[in-house]
């Protein structure tokens, strides 16, 4: 009877929590037993690793084997067991010396041949070892990746055989030198000053992106609403290196993070067919959706209406709390979701009703439904609501350029460099409880205020809202506190709102 304890890492949300893969060998008829809440890929794994052994030249025992992995209340999944399981067997039959296991975790997929495959995950896998203190041996293919994870000991390497050698001391694995932080990538998005005309738009975009505000942008079809979104991440400020791991973290558990992206702030766009799973997150193996993709980036929803609204609802809660929390029957997942989001809608089902060009032929009951498709909940959540109208063509043509990307991220910059040294976090992730405190308007600002919620009946959450754009406002004109006149700025972004 032989016994061998591999260490390997499973995947819950962000988190990674520690597996121990026991591999004990006993007497009997051959079998090969994998236990300990395994799903499908990774009961797949014994055919994959008898094979990769056999091909490795290493006998792969004619016992009976049985691998437990631990905790067996917590469900695997995925092909990065095969390497674990696969230096169990062969340190339980006695092919690889044990001396160097307690300080290693290992994760991997084999190909029949040995090969080591990249899997998904690696980045939070590379984290959680770090903490740990234990190297980690990973394919090579997901060095790049995993060396994000900073004071992490990594070791890549292509093959079973090599993982092999390096446990029984003939060859070394090199590990990945620590090169310090990586510079984040530059923002490969097109300029703001393709957008002629639309100033109102324009001072909104930069408004949002001055405060980390929600924004909705409603006109006729092709009066630039997508391309002003599209134009957003090029004017929000560079991320922090936390945040940027935090945003390839999720990346990487979804298998879609490149690292020549890296610090690139994410614009997820998806389609209004999508489905509440494919927007929040879901599945029986919890996956994160799109709103978790968007995490420190740009969400933007293109045509709102015409989403389900059982997809939109499913918004509110994360564009309160900055998370998703994805239950099932059996699992449980967090998911950070402190995204941006930009949505764009028309103001009627034809999109020309208020068209000075065109005529609508929508009826008020028709105009009501579509709107209607919007809930008074998730408008309330909605900070900045700006109209986007149809220009004169001589505008396009012949209307002066606007100002760049480069210049409105400048005063972004510089307002957001502002909210962090005052208290932490942009302006529209302030709790509530910090509002008055850090938002409280001058004596002017207070009574406009104060007529503005008895004339619009504004809700408290309203009101709140309306303090932290009147805030990013101030903050972009370089005053102390907030005064009437962007009171009234933030008040009129959400007149917009309430008198659509």
């Amino acid at each position: 009877m032989s016994l061998a304890l591999v260490r390997a890492r499973a995947l819950e949300g962000l988190a990674a929590p520690e597996v121990t893969v026991e591999v004990h060998l006993a007497n009997g008829l051959p079998a090969f037993s994998l236990v300990g809440l395994p799903d499908t890929e990774v009961r797949e794994a014994r055919d994959r690793v008898r094979a990769a052994i056999q091909s490795s030249q290493f006998e792969f025992p004619q016992r009976r084997i049985t691998v437990n992995l631990a905790p067996a209340d917590l469900p695997k999944e995925g092909g990065r067991f095969d390497l674990a399981i696969a230096v169990g067997i062969l340190a339980a039959s006695g092919q690889l010396a044990m001396a160097k296991l307690a300080e290693l975790e290992f994760c991997g997929e084999l190909s029949l041949t040995g090969d080591l495959r990249p899997v998904r995950g690696v980045l939070a896998v590379a984290l959680a070892a770090a903490r740990s203190g234990r190297g980690l041996v990973l394919p090579a293919g997901n060095a790049a990746e995993a060396a994000l994870a900073r004071r992490a000991e990594l070791l890549p390497a292509a093959s079973l055989l090599a993982v092999c050698a390096h446990l029984n001391g003939h060859t070394v694995l090199e590990p990945v030198a620590d090169a310090g932080p990586l510079p984040l990538a530059g923002a490969s998005v097109p300029d703001l000053a393709d957008v002629r005309g639309q100033l109102q738009a324009r001072r909104a975009l930069e408004v949002a992106a001055g405060g980390a505000h929600s924004l909705l942008l409603f006109g006729p079809p092709g009066t630039g609403k997508s391309m002003l979104a599209q134009r957003l991440p090029g004017v929000l400020p560079p991320m922090s290196e936390e945040d940027a791991i935090e945003a390839a973290a999720v990346a990487s558990i979804e298998g879609e993070f490149d690292v020549r992206a890296w610090g690139r702030r994410p614009f997820r766009a998806p389609h209004h067919s999508a489905s509440a799973a494919a927007l929040v997150g879901g599945g029986a193996v919890p996956r994160p959706g799109e709103i978790s993709l968007a995490h420190r980036g740009v969400l933007f929803l293109d045509e709102l209406p015409e989403f389900d609204r059982r997809v939109l609802e499913s918004l509110r809660e994360p564009l309160e709390t900055g998370t998703i929390t994805v239950s099932r029957a059996r699992r449980r997942a967090e998911f950070p979701a402190r995204f941006q989001l930009v949505a764009a809608m028309n103001p009627c089902p034809c999109g020309h009703h208020g068209d000075p060009l065109r005529n609508c032929r929508c009826t008020p009951d028709q105009i009501a439904r579509y709107r209607g498709r919007l809930s008074g909940p998730l408008l309330d959540r909605i900070d900045l609501v700006v109209e986007v109208p149809a220009i004169a063509p001589e505008a396009l043509t012949r209307g002066p350029a606007g100002e760049s990307s480069a210049i409105v991220r400048e005063r972004v910059q510089n307002a957001r460099g502002v909210q962090l040294s005052r208290q932490g976090c942009a302006n529209a992730d302030l709790p509530a409880g910090e509002v008055e405190r850090h938002c409280h308007p001058d004596p002017d600002g207070e009574r406009l205020l104060q007529q503005a919620m008895q004339r619009l009946k504004l809700s408290a959450r309203a009101y709140h809202r309306v303090l932290r754009v009147a805030r990013t406002l101030a903050d972009l004109a370089g005053a102390e506190r907030p005064g009437a006149a962007h009171v009234a700025e933030a008040i009129q972004y959400r007149r917009s709102l309430d008198g659509r």
